[in-house]
């Protein structure tokens, strides 16, 4: 048997002592991974997202080409004129992509609703003003965005003159829940609060008028993600969520005072969230727990 010296037995000890640490290491990180493979292939199982569908639709009387991508319902949902799915239509904030929100489109998809995702600004579409008072400066934009809410509908809805609308017989379009981020959000309010211009030739700057507009029935929800501009609408036939970052206020009036009676809206602070991470690039906490409260108001879930 061979006899290590002092000098001799220390340095094995401490190759040995590294050895084993090496490989506690390198099973523990294969355990790691291990567990995070099979947690992801457990989640894709559980929660497979649904292919979309991207369309360009041609808005005639505004020479409009809008792209659109669809999601429909999760294929475990039965969807039929009796018993329609609903449908959400959801705007983008301003400089952002209707494809931007997909960790949104897939919620609703799979809990069995057809998602329409409305990109709103095109080229040729004038710059979003940055000059106040918003109302006036912006109502333009918002406007547009309200009439292409409204021709969406239309469109998809059962109007005769579109070919696509015998497509989607079973869904409910009388009861819309509208989605928006940031200035997606104000063109939601927009919708609901001032309906759209009749004669849409007539569209300018010059702001709305509910008495010349028409107002439309079919908005059933709003859901808004931070919105800032335009004022939640307070009627009782809507219920409205709006859900705020923590980094830009309000502006007055946009959300119900404290001594005001809205029953129909709920407003909820996310602490640290930031306005412009309220989309697919922003962190996964933030992107979860807008998940959780819309899940939690709608479909009483914790």
């Amino acid at each position: 048997m061979k006899m290590l010296s002092n000098n001799g037995f220390n340095s094995f000890c401490r190759r040995s002592t590294l050895y084993r640490f090496l490989v506690c290491c390198s099973l523990l990180c294969s355990l790691i991974t291990s567990f995070h493979l099979t947690a992801s292939a457990s989640e894709l199982t559980l929660n497979p997202p649904q292919a979309s569908q991207a369309l360009e639709i041609m808005d005639t009387a505004r020479n409009r080409l809008i792209p659109v991508e669809l999601y429909h319902p999760s294929s475990k949902f039965a969807c039929t004129p009796d018993k329609p799915c609903p449908v959400v239509i959801l705007s983008s904030g301003y400089g952002l992509l209707h494809t931007d929100y997909q960790f949104i489109s897939h919620f609703f998809q799979q809990h069995g609703s057809l998602v329409i995702a409305v990109r709103h600004e095109l080229p040729s579409d004038p710059s979003l003003s940055g000059i106040q008072p918003f109302m006036d400066t912006r109502s333009e934009n918002w406007q547009r965005g309200a009439n292409t809410l409204d021709f969406i509908h239309e469109y998809f809805s059962g109007d005769e003159l579109h070919a696509e609308a015998h497509h989607y017989a079973n869904y409910d379009f009388n009861h819309i829940t509208l989605v928006g981020h940031s200035n997606g959000g104000d063109i939601s309010a927009w919708l609901a609060d001032y309906g759209v211009v009749s004669n849409k030739s007539k569209l300018n700057a010059a702001g709305a008028n509910k008495s010349t507009n028409k107002q439309v029935q079919y908005v059933a929800r709003i859901i808004t993600l931070d919105h800032r501009r335009v004022a939640l609408p307070r009627s009782p036939d809507i219920e409205v969520l709006s859900i705020r970052a923590s980094d830009y206020p309000a502006d007055e009036g946009v959300l119900p005072g404290v001594d005001e009676d809205a029953a129909n809206i709920s407003v909820v602070t996310i602490e640290k969230a930031r306005h412009n991470d309220m989309n697919d690039y922003g962190p996964e906490w933030l992107k979860n727990e807008i998940v959780r409260i819309i899940a939690k108001q709608f479909y009483n879930a914790e």
